[in-house]
């Protein structure tokens, strides 16, 4: 799609994802409910977006070859309420398709610029988004809540990247192929552009230009005041 989706993880990066990964996975033996719990006490915040906006070129290509694939559901826009639970399983379903899915341009597979597909184990940003929503939604997630998502990376280059937001009563988090951790919208450094509707996958609305943020400290270079809300640690952590 973008450069920055294009160009995947280095060696390095792969490195430190699979450290991280291992270090969360020690840490279910070792650590109690408590960074779980205290990431479900963060204020619940949602992006504020606006009107209707053009889908992408890639899901209209996706919706022409199966027009099943992009129906809306009964349970279209379903709330989900956050557990413990449900956050270990965001988690898993995010980590097995970052480590199973190896980041492949769409030019490499398909001999085009773009193209959105269901990937078996080459893929690039949006193929990844697209497994990742089929699994939550086989597990129980209403489609609703798992709405396709296009970003901009902050800087001169300003590349486009896909990710899937997550809906449910405490906000609305990130999956994202760069990271295994899970983040609220606002703990990201993104510029968000457009999104799936929560009421109808085929109906994109844009972001409002400014979003309000909660008085937290989030992940940032430059240095923040404390905080009464502070970060917990990864989630890779079971209750």
């Amino acid at each position: 799609m973008t450069r920055f989706c294009m160009e995947g993880r280095t060696a390095a990066t792969r490195l430190r994802a699979w450290t991280l990964a291992a270090i969360a996975v020690a840490a279910v033996f070792a650590l109690d409910a408590l960074p779980a719990r205290a990431f479900l006490a963060r204020p619940a915040l949602f992006a504020a977006v606006g009107g209707a906006t053009k889908a992408p070129g890639g899901w209209l290509q996706l919706c022409a070859a199966d027009t099943d694939e992009c129906k809306p559901l009964a349970d279209q826009a379903r709330e989900v309420t956050l557990t413990p639970d449900l956050l270990q399983q965001l988690y898993e379903i995010n980590k097995y398709v970052n480590d199973r899915v190896t980041w492949t341009s769409d030019s490499e597979l398909y001999g085009k610029a773009e193209r959105w597909a269901y990937p078996l184990d080459r893929g690039d940003c949006e193929d990844m988004v697209l497994l990742k929503r089929r699994l939550l939604a086989k597990a129980g997630w209403p489609q609703g809540s798992l709405l396709i998502t296009i970003v901009e990376e902050r800087g001169q280059e300003k590349t486009r990247h896909a990710v899937l937001t997550v809906r449910s009563d405490r906000g609305e988090m990130i999956l994202d192929n760069q990271t295994p951790e899970i983040l609220f919208w606002y703990e990201t450094s993104y510029r968000y552009l457009s999104r799936q509707s929560a009421d109808d996958p085929n109906v994109w609305v844009s972001y409002g230009a400014g979003q309000t943020k909660p008085a937290i400290a989030v992940a940032s270079s430059a240095p923040v005041a404390p905080s009464p809300y502070p970060l917990p640690p990864p989630l890779g952590i079971k209750p």
